[in-house]
């Protein structure tokens, strides 16, 4: 842990330290460092416990718009973090980052003015990717939901697949799919209509699950469905989008909902006409796949705390399943993760798309909109934990199934849950 080692060597010389830092034991009215302190937390890091009440302290100065306070905190914190140290240096790193930019521009500091290239639709994609391939996060919820979508089209009659996928990304959730398809006798044919914000990558996506249903002899197509890039975009103009989609008579409807139905929450009514919308096209089956923790709070201080709570635990998981000074790691933390982050931080109102809910909060408007749960099969349960024994084989990940919904955590913290829906 961040200076765990120099905090224990410095314990016996504590009450002196403290007296020399003016530390507050209690930030509810934080209290900035007076000036000349920097150099001290250089010398003796303080513990992570009380850098966290710092961020604490911080975002609370920044909610009582007491910039020149929140600013010097700001400087304290980014002075004993690293985005290349322990978890939760890179968790101070990032969150302290993501408050910077809530100062006025003069008062932010220099490190953490520049996020351009985290938003490059580029470095986006090729970070999500290696999100993929050093986590079980993607791969848990995609093997999941697409076990559900297997056992809920096994039945006869149902010879014509046609999966409408919202934000289909580079498409990786289909090929083991599209592999059991192919084997079924007789043959199945399957259709998917992809929804995206990039044409190009729409394309390219195509054109690789294509070839792949080609080398398999699988009767396949594939249609893009674009939708505007835009924190504009709203449930009205999806449930227009939708309004063209295009199935035919003979076609079982799949509609796979994985990380996407939050950016929508802005309007929790327009939410349940949306939901409604997709129930009114008589789909099969629905899987639902979700962060589970709650970022849509529309007050700072407490989205704040909870995304640190939930950040927290997904940068340990990190920690304890990658090498040190793992590329990869950072990659996923300072880029992936790091957008996700500046966003529940930064953003407000109608800008703001990460706005996580728990399955509490989806379950209750699925059922609104006419939807009943569909209990995960056992054999599907099981995959998850072979999942996670073979590929992330340590004691922190766990798997728990709760009102017929399977959750993936980090010790005693929920982060993802997979459902199904018909």
């Amino acid at each position: 842990m961040l200076g765990s080692s120099s905090y224990s060597h410095h314990h016996e010389h504590q009450q002196n330290q403290d007296q020399e830092l003016h530390l507050q034991p209690d930030l509810t009215s934080p209290q900035p460092p007076p000036a000349g302190t920097e150099l001290h937390y250089h010398q003796i890091p303080p513990p992570p416990s009380y850098l966290r009440q710092l961020l604490l302290a911080c975002a609370r100065s920044i909610s009582l718009s007491d910039f020149t306070t929140a600013h010097r905190i700001a400087t304290v914190l980014s002075s004993n973090s690293s985005p290349s140290g322990d978890s939760s240096e890179r968790l101070i790193h990032s969150f302290t980052k993501a408050l910077s930019l809530r100062l006025p521009q003069s008062l932010s500091p220099t490190s953490f003015t520049d996020t351009s290239s985290n938003n490059n639709d580029a470095i986006l994609q090729s970070s999500h990717l290696t999100l993929n391939q050093i986590t079980p996060f993607i791969r848990f919820t995609h093997l999941t939901a697409t076990q559900a979508i297997l056992e809920a089209i096994d039945q006869p009659h149902q010879d014509h697949i046609h999966i409408l996928d919202f934000d289909i990304m580079h498409g990786v959730q289909w090929p083991p799919l599209m592999q059991a398809i192919a084997d079924h006798h007789p043959p199945l044919t399957l259709r998917i209509t992809a929804v995206g914000t990039d044409l190009d990558i729409l394309r390219k996506t195509g054109d690789r699950l294509s070839k792949f249903a080609h080398s398999l002899g699988l009767r396949f197509r594939f249609f893009p469905l674009l939708l505007t890039n835009s924190i504009n975009e709203t449930v009205d103009d999806v449930i227009n989008h939708l309004s063209t989609f295009d199935r035919l008579p003979n076609e079982t409807l799949v509609v796979n909902c994985v990380f996407y139905l939050h950016r929508m929450l802005i309007d929790r009514e327009k939410m349940v006409m949306l939901l409604k919308k997709i129930k009114s096209m008589n789909p099969r089956v629905v899987t639902l796949a979700e962060k589970e923790a709650n970022h849509n709070n529309p007050l700072f201080v407490s989205r704040f705390e909870e995304a640190l709570s939930y950040y927290s635990a997904v940068f340990e998981s990190l920690e304890v399943t990658l090498p040190p000074n793992s590329r990869e790691r950072m990659v996923v933390e300072q880029v992936w993760f790091g957008r996700e982050i500046v966003d529940i931080v930064v953003a407000e109102g109608e800008s703001r798309r990460e706005r996580h809910e728990s399955f509490v909060s989806w379950e209750r408007m699925m059922k609104i909109a006419g939807f009943r749960n569909v209990a995960l099969s056992p054999f599907a349960v099981s995959q998850a934990k072979l999942l996670l024994r073979l590929h992330y084989p340590c004691d922190g990940y766990n798997l728990e199934v709760v009102n017929d919904c399977l959750f993936l955590g980090w010790n005693s913290r929920p982060l993802f849950s997979v459902s199904s829906w018909h």
